[in-house]
Parts: C-alpha cells; sequence; structure tokens
C-alpha cells in the first residue's frame, strides 16, 4: 500500500486511533492536523513506517478528567490516510489526513503503545439503488446552496461538485463535514451506514440552521467627507 492508493483488501483490521473533542473526519475530506503530544508523535512515526492510516475518533463528554489515560470514545470513526507530512524540527507533525471509509470499533487491544489501536470493522458506502436518489439529490442541492451563497470561492467548488457524478453516499459527507452543525450532529451523520437515512437526517438538521448572510460592501461617497482630526 502506498500514500495514492488504498484497498480495502489490503486493510490489516487494525488502526491506530487519534481521539479528540471537537472534531469528526467523514470520508472523502481531507483535514490538516498538528501532533504534538509525544505519544500522538510516535503513534505518526509508527503510521508511516507502515500502512499511514489513522483513524479519528470522537471524544464522549467527560473525557477532560481523564484525557492522558483512555476516556471513552464513540465506536463509529472514520478511518484516513495521511496524504502528506512534515516533521518539524522538534518532532511536532504538521500533516493532512484523507477520510477513507467509516468503521465500527470491535474491541481495542492491549498493546506496548503509549497510543491506542483498535480492531476495527469497515463499512464503505454501498452503490445507491434507491428510488428516491434523485429527489434526495435535487432536495440536498436545494438546501445547501444558501450556506455557501456568502462565499464565491466555495459556492463555485459547491456548484461542481453538484455537478460531477460523484455519489450521493459522498456528497452527503462532504457536506456533513462543511456546514456548520454541532458537533454532536456530526456524529450522528458519521454513525449513519444507511445512504438515503444519512442524507434525510442531514436534511432534517439544516431545517435548525440559518444561513450566513450576504454582507453587502458599503458605497464610499465621492468626494469622501473630511476627518474631524
Amino acid at each position: 500500500m502506498n500514500q495514492d492508493s488504498f484497498s480495502f483488501e489490503d486493510f490489516k483490521g487494525t488502526v491506530r486511533l487519534f481521539p479528540l473533542p471537537n472534531l469528526v473526519l467523514f470520508p472523502h475530506v481531507a483535514q490538516p492536523l498538528h501532533i504534538f503530544e509525544p505519544r500522538y508523535r510516535l503513534m505518526m512515526a509508527d503510521a508511516l513506517e507502515d500502512d499511514r492510516l489513522l483513524a479519528m475518533a470522537l471524544l464522549k463528554p467527560g473525557w477532560e478528567k481523564i484525557y492522558h489515560k483512555k476516556p471513552p470514545i464513540h465506536p463509529v470513526i472514520c478511518l484516513g490516510r495521511i496524504l502528506q507530512e512534515e516533521r518539524l524540527e522538534d518532532g511536532r507533525y504538521n500533516l493532512m489526513l484523507q477520510g477513507l471509509c467509516r468503521a465500527r470499533i470491535q474491541q481495542e487491544l492491549n498493546l506496548p503503545k503509549p497510543y491506542r489501536v483498535a480492531q476495527v470493522e469497515l463499512f464503505p458506502d454501498p452503490p445507491c439503488d434507491f428510488d428516491t436518489e434523485p429527489l434526495l439529490r435535487q432536495q440536498l442541492a436545494t438546501q445547501v446552496v444558501p450556506f455557501f451563497s456568502a462565499h464565491p470561492p466555495a459556492m463555485e467548488q459547491l456548484q461542481r461538485l453538484l455537478k460531477s457524478a460523484l455519489p450521493l453516499g459522498a456528497l452527503c459527507d462532504i457536506f456533513s463535514f462543511a456546514l456548520p452543525f454541532e458537533i454532536e450532529v456530526k456524529q450522528q451523520l458519521l454513525e449513519q451506514f444507511d445512504i438515503e437515512k444519512r442524507v434525510r437526517l442531514l436534511l432534517r438538521s439544516l431545517e435548525g440552521c440559518t444561513p450566513p448572510v450576504i454582507k453587502e460592501v458599503p458605497r464610499r461617497r465621492f468626494p469622501p467627507e473630511f476627518s474631524d482630526n
């Protein structure tokens, strides 16, 4: 396995866990990360020497008191592959992690490592074969567009995605990552393996969100008024 390809058949069944309290990674998106804790520096070094795989996991509430031990995490995680990395002089890392696939933790393994490792089951999206896919795709486009209309570059990228042949599940994952949902809602979207139910959950979640307001740039008077100073 190299960093440009990934085969589910090559996956060994175990993955290094990187738990965070404020990030849910989704398949089909890339997330920049900064690694500074000693245990995760070792995790990063081991991943680079092996399969370049890490899995992002969301910490459950109450993690603060036992963060340096093994605080509870949500069992549905996202397997990711390290696309790019930069090792800094002091041993820290900057990296770009590409989300690959949903996974469910079957059990954590007791290994002589300072970081956590788990045996997992992967859940790649199946092909869409339900009659409501065209309608859901249209509803998704209609309700998501207002949230990007205030940002022309993002809007341009959104339009390209909507016109592409990207599967519905992948579109939903990209929007789930980009939209301003609470972290708990993002975790719920990650935990939904059924594509149709996932899209419907995203659409329901959007009902409680307000799109950003497009700010008009005030027109300057000419000639300008003199300053009071």
